[in-house]
């Protein structure tokens, strides 16, 4: 019988698997958690319930009901008390004197007086009244007892019982006693529940009214985003607004300053009202407070516009929906109605839509065009939006220069008979050039028209995008006047002014299309000469004047206050060309976006119509360009730039000739070709300008001494 061996000492070789013994680790539990006192326990428990959502809502509710009861009580009683005093007139005596309109108070003070003198008639009636009606009482109860005793004779004789005689008497006595046990009935179950149905009526007074704090209505009632526009609304922002003269009056006005307000009119996607401003209260002071009023009205400041009408005093604010001018206004009738057409005299383009959500159409019917503002706003989209429903009348000629060269009226090739896109020194030139022909071609109209004046010309249309690069060309020709500049030396400057001058009454017409105006990149002459101008949004309020001019700035014009970069596409316009409402100098509008391949789709259809156009560029984008001499012209007076510098002003020059395989390295072999190459300036690759003008100068006499040979 085997017996197992317990060792005494310990092993000093480690157990093997199969001899190991098993190990079994004991693992306290841990230590039960301390409990949480009951009075904690307690307060997170009431602070739960108490900050609960169902809670709050249910004390919402119920203030919001009990309030409503309460306030349509004094609703009530406040009207039962203009109803018999002369409280009411005596407040609108009150605005109107506020308000300085004194002819409005003389009125209510005579309705007042009015209002007395009846008053004071029926109470004179009073006192006869009595003896009137107890007289009136006891004659009435005469005829009718005669006439029920009339009656009974009647059914006596003809019945033949003299007893008839008081049937009818009888039958009325039995009524009224019929309708007094009726009353006994109800008297009992009205008296009980007739406080319950004043208290209703009350209630539904105040809910009506929506009398309760803002906190206790429900959510789409209380105030905050898209608070629907309401007279005592728009008096609290004004009143809220931060002008005394106006603060003032409408507190000694009382409740009733709502008389400053004329009709709040639906406009579109919004809401309009005419303000009437009170004496001492002048209408910039509004207009300068555009954001804290609509912030007063929960709107964002470009959803609130302030303009003034004709009427003195008075300003008009069209409070946009909430959110509603963030939301697309849908396509260009252009793009979605392919039998649209054109008619430069008597049409008007489809251009967008104004604030009240109205097509806004432009007519371009001799008027000279200017659209303006910050770069990458959609002044090219604008401009071309225009120039393609004028391509679809086949008698039209366009002369097209697009100084941003990047392809946009591209789709112009076939259409326009002139088509030059590059935004080099040399395309200015050109563009400058092509105006100045524009100019020749009118004079020449001119003076056939003064031979025949029966005459009729097709209109031309002489476009220039980007035509601030045209104002700030430094190159001069032959005779070395600029072709840029804005004095009287300036080719370009006295072309446009020249067709300003005269071309609408041959049909020739300048449109032009520049970013971030300022005196010298759009000289004074040459905006005031457009009849149609039209600004996106531009950094301030001396841009917009120079964009749209005083006069329409001051009356409410404000393109310096529309969003960069959210607001692209809306112009404010100002023309005689388009639909103003009355005594207003400008609209805003939110012009139609066509991108472009429905801007090529629309160019096919003006093609279609026309027996073919010759497209003349005037500068072919595909020659070959000379490296050296490009290098030299983007160096300008720069003593010496950097290599990156250098290839970024080539790109720009000729984006297609200098892509991405123009580098360093392909810089540095042209000059090395010719003789020169970059040196380094403090670490940094640069292009000397005295070095590319002495390659220049080698590279010519070489080729002097190869031809002399």
């Amino acid at each position: 019988m085997s017996e197992n061996v317990v060792h005494l000492h310990k092993a000093t070789d480690p157990p093997t698997d199969d001899t190991a013994p098993t190990v079994l680790t004991v693992v306290p539990d841990a230590p039960p958690a301390r409990p949480v006192p009951l009075w904690v326990r307690s307060g997170r428990a009431i602070k739960t319930g108490v900050t609960h959502e169902k809670t709050r809502a249910t004390v919402r509710a119920a203030a919001r009901h009990s309030l409503y009861t309460f306030n349509g009580g004094r609703i009530v009683a406040r009207r039962t008390w203009d109803g018999r005093t002369g409280s009411r007139y005596e407040r609108m005596i009150r605005a109107a004197e506020a308000a300085g309109n004194l002819e409005a108070a003389e009125e209510w003070e005579e309705r007042l007086q009015r209002f007395r003198a009846a008053r004071h008639h029926r109470r004179m009636d009073l006192l006869h009244s009595p003896v009137e009606a107890a007289k009136g009482v006891a004659v009435g109860a005469g005829m009718s007892i005669g006439v029920l005793v009339a009656l009974g004779v009647i059914m006596a004789i003809n019945t033949g019982h003299v007893g008839d005689v008081i049937t009818p008497l009888s039958a009325t006595v039995d009524f009224i006693a019929l309708l007094i046990r009726i009353v006994q009935v109800v008297w009992g179950p009205l008296i009980s529940i007739g406080p319950f149905l004043a208290l209703l009526a009350l209630w539904s007074v105040g809910r009506k009214q929506h009398a309760a704090p803002a906190w206790a209505l429900p959510a789409n009632v209380r105030g905050g985003e898209g608070e629907p526009i309401t007279p005592s609304i728009v008096v609290k922002a004004l009143r809220d607004l931060g002008v005394p003269a106006l603060a003032r009056a409408i507190k000694e006005m009382g409740d009733a300053g709502a008389s400053m307000l004329g009709p709040i009119r639906i406009a579109g996607c919004g809401v309009e009202v005419d303000v009437t401003l009170p004496s001492g209260v002048a209408t910039n002071e509004v207009q300068g407070k555009r954001r804290k009023l609509a912030e007063n009205l929960t709107r964002h400041e470009h959803e609130v516009f302030i303009t003034i009408p004709e009427a003195a005093r008075t300003v008009r604010l069209w409070i946009a929906d909430s959110g509603a001018l963030d939301e697309p206004i849908g396509p260009s009738p252009l793009v979605t109605d392919e039998t649209l057409t054109a008619n430069y005299k008597t049409g008007r383009a489809p251009w967008g839509q104004d604030l009240r959500g109205d097509a806004a159409e432009l007519s371009v019917y001799q008027r000279h065009l200017l659209v303006t503002g910050l770069s990458n706003q959609g002044k090219t989209a604008a401009l071309r939006a225009l120039a393609l429903w004028l391509a679809l009348d086949r008698n039209v000629q366009f002369w097209i220069a697009d100084l941003k060269g990047i392809g946009d009226w591209a789709v112009f090739e076939g259409i326009a008979q002139v088509l030059i896109e590059g935004p080099s020194d040399d395309h200015c030139i050109q563009a400058t050039e092509m105006v100045e022909d524009a100019v020749e071609e009118m004079n020449r109209r001119i003076e056939a028209q003064r031979r025949d004046p029966s005459i009729v010309f097709p209109p031309l249309i002489v476009l220039v995008d980007e035509a601030q690069k045209a104002f700030m060309c430094p190159a001069k020709g032959e005779d070395k006047r600029p072709y840029g500049g804005s004095k009287a030396t300036s080719r370009y400057f006295m072309a446009v002014r020249e067709i300003h001058n005269q071309g609408r009454a041959v049909d020739v017409l300048m449109w032009q299309g520049t970013q971030d105006p300022t005196d010298q990149n759009l000289p004074k002459l040459v905006r005031e000469g457009a009849h149609t101008r039209a600004s996106l949004v531009v950094g301030t309020e001396s841009q917009a004047e120079m964009a749209l001019g005083a006069k329409a700035v001051n009356a409410g014009a404000a393109p310096h206050l529309l969003r960069q970069g959210l607001d692209k596409g809306t112009l404010v316009v100002a023309s005689d060309g388009i639909a103003i409402p009355a005594g207003q100098s400008s609209i805003t509008v939110r012009t139609h976006f066509i991108d472009d391949e429905p801007a090529a789709e629309i160019a096919q259809r003006a093609k279609a119509l026309r027996d073919g156009v010759t497209t003349l560029r005037a500068i072919d984008q595909g020659e070959e360009r000379d490296a050296l001499a490009d290098v030299a012209d983007v160096l300008g007076d720069a003593p010496r730039l950097r290599t990156n510098e250098v290839l970024k002003r080539l790109h720009a020059l000729d984006a297609k000739a200098y892509g991405d395989e123009w580098t360093n390295d392909r810089l540095k072999r042209l000059l090395e070709d010719h003789g020169e190459e970059p040196k380094k300036s403090h670490g940094v690759m640069v292009v000397h300008r005295d070095h590319v003008l002495r390659a220049l100068a080698n590279r010519d006499e070489n080729d002097s001494a190869s031809a002399a040979e």
